[in-house]
């Protein structure tokens, strides 16, 4: 990302852009969170699996008999996580067992995603020719963007074969910023009917698209099916953060993309109503989930958004 700052700024945007409309994620280095914390991000996370969430996780597999599985379970990941919330309001002081130091680190984190995702959003509002703020102001319903931490770690797996680390799917919201292991591998996405490693690398973050942004951009960029791959050996950290529009923001193809097209493809809604939907659906395919929305199309005002 600090090519963005010379010569090579519109190589840079380009590059941004083909990975938006054709891959749907792209993995970014330079991007101004330091090595420091990242790595004290992923000490502290893995030191918190083992004293706290190795135990359960062990517990929960042999209480299902998961190591003997002789066919594959389709029902079930085989990973251990837990939730942060950070916007509108930060549950962060209340997640159990955490420790303050774990605590604090995870808060400046967060703190760092937030304005990363934002700058991201606006050199997609760049590529799309949308007024920069654009994306934003359309995640921002009534209390602003919702945007929280899946914390995953994904032990060792007896049978990687018959069980995946996360079933295939898209995701619903906004944009994905996801900080991952840089030695245990297991990331893919679907790219032309194949599985595509995301190779791990140092110090990155993994950028995703999700389902809102492929219908505010009319299909322009698409959210992509991604999973993860247990492996036989190793745990893998992941780290997600999830910048999606706020509850009650109302979701539809902007209007400056659709004068260029002429053709509305994607529905209009209120995003927590989307959410409701996706809870019920979300290992299986998008499609039907839009058509759901477009059954149900909201008639709230679709006004022009007004940016800053």
């Amino acid at each position: 990302m600090e090519l963005l700052n010379t010569e090579q700024r519109a190589a840079t945007m380009e590059t941004i852009k083909d990975a938006c409309e054709n891959w749907g994620f792209f993995e970014v280095v330079n991007h101004g969170i330091s090595h420091e914390l990242l790595d004290t991000v992923e000490k502290l996370t893995k030191g918190h699996y083992k004293k706290c969430m190795e135990e359960r996780f062990k517990e929960m597999v042999a209480s299902k008999g998961l190591e003997a599985v002789q066919t594959e379970i389709k029902d079930l990941d085989w990973e251990s996580t837990f939730f942060l919330k950070h916007l509108p309001i930060s549950n962060i002081s209340e997640v159990p067992d955490l420790e303050d130091e774990y605590r604090k680190i995870m808060k400046e984190f967060a703190e760092k995603l937030e304005k990363l995702a934002e700058q991201l959003l606006d050199l997609l509002c760049e590529n799309l020719g949308l007024e920069q703020g654009y994306l934003k102001k359309a995640f921002y319903g009534s209390k602003g963007p919702t945007f929280g931490t899946k914390v995953s770690n994904y032990p060792p797996c007896p049978k990687p074969d018959l069980i995946k680390g996360l079933r295939a799917h898209t995701d619903a919201g906004g944009i994905i910023l996801l900080f991952q292991d840089d030695k245990v591998s297991g990331l893919q996405l679907l790219k032309d009917d194949k599985w595509i490693d995301v190779p791990p690398m140092r110090h990155s973050i993994v950028i995703n698209l999700g389902d809102q942004l492929e219908v505010i951009t009319n299909g322009k960029y698409k959210s992509v099916e991604h999973r993860v791959i247990a492996q036989p050996d190793g745990n893998r950290m992941s780290i997600a953060s999830f910048y999606n529009p706020g509850s009650d923001a109302v979701i539809y193809p902007a209007p400056e993309l659709l004068e260029k097209e002429n053709k509305v493809i994607y529905p209009k809604f209120v995003f927590e109503d989307y959410m409701k939907l996706y809870a019920g659906l979300k290992f299986q395919a998008k499609e039907p989930r839009f058509e759901a929305m477009k059954a149900v199309e909201t008639t709230v005002n679709s006004a022009p958004i007004a940016t800053v």
